[in-house]
């Protein structure tokens, strides 16, 4: 099974602010839709609450460290490790772990892909995405998308694998 991150970072590495993503950007929407549709997506009790109710079409698995959060049409679980048992035992072929920080950084040295996109500005966040090690990672691809009429900040799709040892 692969395990990916799938990201929103501003060129500080914010995530988030107040709970909330800082910026909407349809074209990245899609994008995350389309990989995540028919998936497993992992991600912990506070970015549950940000979406506020499960994504048509995938399966949600919050971690959370309450023991009766139970939120209708998810999975509960309570640790990345667990969480990652969960959907290998369900089958998954590729598991997305879609934030917060804390889950990130958690689960940053046993991922395999990043799909990374680099907002092109700087918010005040309050949450970022862990430091890299540039070493660790290869660039599969990456695109670019200006500003438009629907998109207030430009933005760079990046797909990161991990290097392999020989």
């Amino acid at each position: 099974m692969i395990i990916s991150l799938i990201v929103a970072m501003d060129e500080h590495r914010g995530i988030g602010v107040n709970n909330r993503v800082p910026w909407h950007l349809p074209d990245d929407l899609k994008q995350f839709k389309t990989l995540t549709m028919g998936h497993h997506i992992i991600m912990g009790r506070k970015t549950y609450e940000s979406i506020g109710n499960p994504l048509p079409g995938r399966t949600m698995v919050v971690i959370t460290n309450q023991q009766d959060f139970q939120p209708g049409g998810c999975l509960v679980v309570h640790s990345v490790a667990d969480a990652i048992d969960l959907v290998e035992s369900r089958g998954e072929t590729e598991a997305f772990i879609i934030g917060g920080g804390e889950i990130f950084k958690q689960s940053l040295d046993f991922s395999d892909r990043i799909y990374l996109s680099t907002v092109h500005t700087v918010v005040h966040a309050g949450v970022y995405f862990p430091q890299l090690d540039e070493f660790q990672w290869t660039e599969m691809a990456s695109s670019y998308h200006p500003v438009d009429q629907n998109h207030q900040y430009p933005f760079t799709f990046t797909t990161l694998m991990r290097k392999t040892e020989n």
